[in-house]
Parts: structure tokens; sequence; C-alpha cells
């Protein structure tokens, strides 16, 4: 692989994170709406459930951005950290569910000092808490009356939406046949369209080529069914 080859891989992404890149429809309405209500939630939590990819990390970014929240993941959680999190008034905690490491004592008083401070926690999770293993019976209660938002899989048009706004990410500019062939030919979810889009664009500048259907067509055939390929 050349130097160059090598760099594009390398490179991060900086996407468009703000409230106004955020694409909404039926499928995470709901969610969008919890977040944009802020600070009139009536409980000191929330919980955004949905599978990878589906935009919980970005509506996480919004809120963090309004109201300055500090961020955790479920995995590092530990009871030290509880009064620094909320500091600000307001944390973020990732990935609940997904690891069974999870200190369960540590989230239990994160969202204890939350209530007795008038503070907000957000959490993200793909699954309820019901599926998340807990053994901490207090804790499964307090999170089992805190308010839930799922984020369901992308529809047709929130995922043509998607797929622009990927590409656009990317400064990448792509015709309606390009959309459309992508829409018939991948797995239909929202982390397939992140994959998909990250190797055209790798692609296409490994091979100084734009990002034409028939191009796409033709990298298709290449590309493990594991990234998101259906062809």
């Amino acid at each position: 692989m050349s130097e160059r080859g090598q760099l594009l891989l390398d490179l991060a992404l900086r996407p468009a994170m703000e409230r106004e890149d955020f694409l909404v429809a039926p499928p995470n309405e709901a969610a969008v709406a919890e977040i944009d209500r802020w600070p009139a939630w009536p409980h000191h939590g929330l919980i955004l459930v949905g599978p990878e990819g589906c935009g919980k990390s970005h509506l996480a970014e919004v809120f963090a951005k309004k109201t300055l929240a500090r961020w955790g993941d479920a995995a590092s959680l530990d009871e030290a950290k509880v009064p620094d999190l909320l500091a600000s008034g307001a944390c973020i905690i990732e990935d609940l569910g997904a690891d069974s490491r999870l200190n369960e004592t540590a989230l239990f008083h994160l969202l204890n000092l939350a209530r007795e401070q008038q503070g907000h926690v957000l959490m993200t999770a793909r699954t309820p808490p019901g599926q998340w293993g807990l053994s901490l019976r207090d804790l499964s209660t307090r999170l089992a009356a805190t308010p839930l938002v799922q984020i369901a899989s992308p529809d047709d048009v929130l995922l043509r939406g998607l797929l622009v706004k990927l590409f656009s990410d990317r400064q990448l500019a792509v015709d309606e046949a390009v959309i459309s062939y992508m829409l018939k030919n991948m797995e239909r979810s929202a982390a397939a369209a992140r994959r998909m889009v990250a190797k055209i664009d790798n692609a296409a500048l490994k091979n100084k080529a734009e990002v034409t259907r028939a191009f796409i067509a033709k990298l298709f055939r290449t590309i493990d069914p594991s990234d998101g390929a259906v062809t």
C-alpha cells in the first residue's frame, strides 16, 4: 500500500454534529423531541435506545452542547468519578448494556446524585435496561422508572437522507442514481450506511475516481457482505 493509501485509511473524519445536521424522520422523532424539550424534563434522566449508527451519539452531542454535559461511558464508570461527572449539572453515559463490567453501584449513585442536585443524566444503549443483565435490584428499579425513548431502524426516507449526509460530511457530491443503487443493494441499517460510505470514499480517493453508479456497482462486488453490501 502506498504512503498516500495508508494515510487515507488513517484520517479521522469530523462529521456534522449540530442540531440542524440531524435528520428527523418518524424513526427518531420522539428522541429528537425529548432532547429539544430539555430543560423541561419531568425526570432527572433519559435513556436513548437504538441500534448501532442510529444517531444516539449525535443526539448526545447536541445535548452536551446545550447543557455543557460531561461525558462518560459504561465501561469506565466508577464511584469516584460520579461527583465530577455531574459538576456541570448534566452528564452523558454511553454504551450501557454493552459491557458486563458495568459498575452498577456507580450508576445507581450517579442517578441518585442527579435527583438530589436536580441534575440530568442522558444514557445511551442498544437495548433496554431489562436486557442488561443487572444484578442490583435498586438500580433496575430506578432505571425502570426512567423515561426511555426508542430510536427505530431507518426507513427509506431517513436512510436516503443519511446517505446524502454521510457523503456530504466527506465533501462528496453524488447524484440520485448513486443513492438509489445503494438503497437497493446494501443492508438497510445506519451502521451499514456509514461503513459503505467510508469504503466508497477511501476507494474513490485511492483510485482517483468519481463516485458514480458504475464505480459503486463495481466496488460493491468486491466488498465483504459483513460490511453491508448485499449484491
